[in-house]
């Protein structure tokens, strides 16, 4: 074996979301890490493919690069990326990031469990607790969120039904589980997938370009709700996901459907669990303190043989 490059990569799952962290891309030349943001896409084409394709990743793997910060009082600087590249925010990304960096020993805890992350959009304040060296959990303040449009009509041959828009890191579509003939269930998966595309399609007759979230909130009284949701792609998001929570939140929050004073945790099909508390809500929508914890699953060094036929990777779909 002929090696043309090699990375080292942390490896870390959020509730069953997986994130690749590196420190070691190629350098290139940047002043900002807006400028970083804009040229890692271009300049790094083959890294990320080589880190996010399979056969050494997969269609759902996340990519974070980690960098020394610019911003003063700042801890660490993250890229966050995927296989279409750079994404502005991830907040998966953020909870990966710390605890690799503290459980790894390059960053050193603070007694005061707080640490800035810079990215993109902004400096997140993120507060890591720690036990015998290992992240217990992980909690910041995401960005407002609010409901859109109610009583979107869907309408066609494969669907009918009313949704509500909601934009929190993207915008969403809530489709209300009690409406289909499943659960939202490892079991039923089939049919999950059956429907995502239906979803998706009804969707893009209404020129929406939203994310669909089916929501079971039938233990809302118990501060539980179950959901899945649908990339683009259609591929099923495999976390809880942060934006779903927050505003699946906001939407069940927005009809006083849930109390104001309480967390509430939301479940994925594979048992992925999230939580969420309001902390702010103001004209604009409302804020939530997000909960959750990061697994380190391995520590890799990745290598590019020039002779590897499929040295760019490929991507089941």
């Amino acid at each position: 074996m002929k090696i043309q490059k090699a990375y080292t990569a942390t490896d870390v799952h959020v509730a069953g979301e997986a994130f690749r962290i590196i420190k070691d891309a190629p350098f290139v030349h940047y002043q900002s890490l807006e400028e970083l943001n804009d040229q890692f896409p271009l300049a790094n084409a083959e890294e990320i493919k080589l880190l996010l394709n399979e056969p050494r990743g997969f269609a759902g793997l996340n990519g974070c690069l980690v960098v020394p910060p610019f911003k003063s009082g700042a801890d660490a600087a993250v890229i966050f990326f995927n296989h279409d590249g750079t994404v502005p925010m991830q907040y998966g990304g953020v909870t990966a990031v710390i605890t690799a960096l503290l459980e790894c020993g390059q960053l050193k805890a603070k007694p005061s469990n707080e640490y800035k992350i810079e990215t993109v959009s902004g400096v997140f304040t993120v507060t890591a607790v720690m036990d015998n060296d290992e992240v217990k959990s992980v909690e910041f303040a995401g960005e407002a969120c609010q409901v859109v449009q109610s009583n979107v009509v869907l309408s066609n041959r494969d669907l009918q039904t009313e949704v509500t828009l909601v934009q929190a890191d993207q915008l969403y579509a809530i489709f209300d589980k009690a409406e289909v003939p499943f659960e939202i269930e490892i079991e039923d998966l089939p049919e999950i997938n059956q429907w995502g595309q239906k979803a998706a399609a009804a969707l893009a007759d209404r020129h929406l370009e939203a994310q669909a979230i089916l929501m079971d909130c039938s233990k809302k009284d118990e501060g539980k709700m179950k959901t899945i949701t649908f990339r683009p792609d259609n591929y099923i998001v495999r976390s809880p996901g942060f934006g779903t929570t927050a505003a699946c939140t906001a939407y069940l929050l927005s009809k006083g459907e849930l109390p104001a004073d309480g967390p509430i945790e939301n479940k994925s099909i594979f048992n992925g669990k999230l939580k969420a508390e309001l902390t702010t809500k103001t004209e604009t929508g409302y804020k939530f303190c997000f909960r959750s914890r990061g697994f380190i699953t391995g520590m890799q060094t990745y290598v590019l043989d020039p002779t590897d036929p499929f040295s760019a990777g490929f991507l089941l779909k």
